[in-house]
């Protein structure tokens, strides 16, 4: 079982984002209370997928938040943005704001060629961190919705919590399938480590998720309150 080749992984990109498309992403921003959550996201989440490259055992386990941007934003716009979150990564290694960087190294010009090949680079994380897990999670959400009754907290556990671990787990069997598996780790190790970040990203999703359905639902485009509310009482009707 030989690994996929890298262009397969730019190849990858390239139709989901076709694909998005297709459903115009753009026009959720024009929701007025979308735009400065998704503004923050794409500051915050480049931020997140840099850190994690400082880990010393370099292994390619990352939480990306694609799950919740799902949840947020819906799939086609959360792909459309996993693209903008590898630019702003890219930024942040060219730029040298890392911790322990060489002084000469960081106030080396930065060609665009550079960037360019750099965010190119990404193109595994791109789809391993963000489109696989994104999709499988709007494949659960999908099915949640369908057969489970439409209530608060089926919402908030199995989509935010549950659907989140299930997701990146998943995504950790697939990458053993297209044998991503790093010489440093075994198979177990592997979907293990999966196994763990899932229920770790879960836990980070499912409480944003509950505070955002308490205080910030318009921030969820995936959640209205007349699909997971029960109806008002409007009390026992007058003998």
């Amino acid at each position: 079982m030989n690994e996929l080749p890298e262009f397969a992984n730019l190849a990858v990109v390239l139709l989901a984002l076709l694909v998005a498309g297709l459903f115009k992403p753009w026009l959720v921003l024009k929701h007025r209370p979308l735009q400065s959550p998704w503004l923050g996201a794409m500051v915050i989440l480049p931020w997140v997928w840099w850190m994690q490259q400082l880990l010393p055992s370099g292994v390619a386990l990352r939480a990306g938040g694609a799950c919740l941007l799902v949840l947020m934003f819906g799939w086609p716009l959360a792909i459309w943005s996993l693209p903008v979150i590898a630019a702003g990564t890219t930024l942040i290694q060219a730029l040298g704001l890392h911790f322990g960087a060489n002084t000469a190294a960081a106030e080396a010009p930065v060609s665009l060629l550079a960037l360019a090949q750099h965010w190119l680079d990404l193109a595994p994380i791109v789809v391993w961190t963000g489109i696989v897990p994104a999709s499988l999670a709007l494949l659960i959400g999908l099915a949640i919705r369908r057969w489970l009754p439409h209530h608060l907290f089926i919402y908030i556990l199995g989509r935010g919590f549950l659907g989140t671990a299930v997701a990146i787990s998943l995504t950790g069997v697939l990458g053993w399938l297209a044998n991503r598996v790093p010489p440093t780790m075994n198979t177990e190790e592997w979907l293990l480590g999966h196994w763990l970040l899932g229920w770790g990203e879960a836990i980070s999703t499912g409480m944003l998720t509950s505070i955002f359905v308490a205080f910030k639902p318009q921030w969820l485009l995936t959640y209205s309150d007349a699909r997971y509310l029960p109806p008002p009482d409007r009390g026992s009707p007058k003998g």
